[in-house]
């Protein structure tokens, strides 16, 4: 008998589901008319090999990025530096993983990560609303590199690790430096020690036509770097209206997350974005979160500040904290400066 590697989403939370199917057939039912009628929308595109054809080129470029990470929050980017070859490898390796029976992964023991790394589902879960149909490993860097490449799998995600760490500092670097900041503050925090990567995977979700993959949220860090497949469902704000992204398999996605956003005074925009499941299909992707230590005080040097200075450790506390007690997270607003 073939061992199961879907985690057990419907048996876990049967009390969600049972709510529900006594009322109407699973399959009619719109849990969340929102997600039927969402436009699709293509990211900025920004060819990273303009940065060495010549400076009039490279300013352009660097302008385009911050215009980008201003006006949408998101954008995407080729001629990144990371070989093709490489994350071929690392998505062959990820599917390899998330194929093992799903007890192996809950106790994965041949790779030197954290425990706690593989995650699944929403525990904290009251409603479906709240259910993130998805199964993750979040891999704390300093788990990977160094680690000696001890199999196929912790090669390649060193290999990876390096290469999105290398690109996410050159993105940061140009955002700064076109907030006139010239300032080492990220390569002095954000270290390899302190970053993680998220190999995630989207089961196919037949049960209901409308699921999250992942609830709506922003990141919680510096700047994210995605690699996703083909298949699509990563869904974005803008204007106050959610768009689908048209996916390119052939870019990386980069988001700006809270700390950016806060550290730049607004200038640059974390925006919420959601992922929802697809029905039929199992969806891929690699997520590399650039973070500083948990001590790292975040502050903006622009005047009036929008945000009180608060330390990065105490942000992640707080967001815990939420989670725990509405289901969701808050983030930014709980640390805005109060003007009375």
């Amino acid at each position: 008998m073939e061992e199961i590697a879907d985690p057990p989403f419907e048996k876990t939370y049967k009390s969600l589901f049972s709510n529900l199917t006594a009322t109407a057939p699973p399959q009619k039912m719109n849990l969340m008319p929102e997600l039927s009628s969402v436009e699709e929308c293509e990211l900025p595109l920004i060819d990273l090999r303009r940065l060495s054809l010549g400076e009039s080129e490279a300013a352009a470029c660097r302008k385009q990025i911050a215009r980008a990470s201003s006006e949408w929050g998101f954008f995407q980017v080729v001629n990144h530096g990371i070989s093709g070859e490489v994350m071929e490898r690392m998505r062959g390796e990820q599917k390899k993983l998330f194929k093992k029976p799903f007890h192996e992964k809950k106790n994965y023991k041949d790779l030197n990560f954290s425990a706690g790394s593989y995650r699944w589902g929403t525990p904290s879960a009251t409603c479906l609303k709240q259910l993130s149909w998805s199964e993750a490993f979040h891999v704390s860097l300093s788990d990977v590199i160094g680690s000696g490449g001890i199999d196929s799998l912790s090669s390649v995600m060193e290999q990876f690790a390096v290469m999105v760490s290398d690109l996410s500092q050159k993105l940061v670097d140009i955002l700064a430096e076109e907030m006139g900041e010239k300032s080492c503050f990220f390569k002095e925090t954000c270290l390899p020690s302190t970053c993680y990567l998220r190999l995630n995977r989207y089961p196919p979700c037949p049960i209901y036509p409308q699921m999250f993959g992942i609830m709506p949220h922003t990141d919680s860090d510096f700047i994210t770097v995605l690699h996703q497949d083909h298949i699509g469902g990563l869904q974005l704000v803008r204007d106050g209206k959610w768009f689908a992204v048209k996916p390119n398999p052939d870019a990386l996605i980069i988001n700006i997350g809270d700390l950016f956003q806060a550290w730049s005074n607004n200038v640059y925009k974390s925006v919420e974005h959601r992922v929802v499941a697809n029905p039929l299909n199992e969806r891929f992707s690699a997520a590399y979160f650039f973070c500083p230590s948990y001590d790292t005080v975040i502050e903006s040097g622009i005047e009036p500040c929008v945000y009180r200075s608060f330390s990065f450790g105490e942000y992640r506390k707080q967001v815990q904290e939420d989670v725990k007690l509405f289901g969701h997270k808050i983030g930014l607003p709980r640390f805005l400066v109060k003007t009375h």
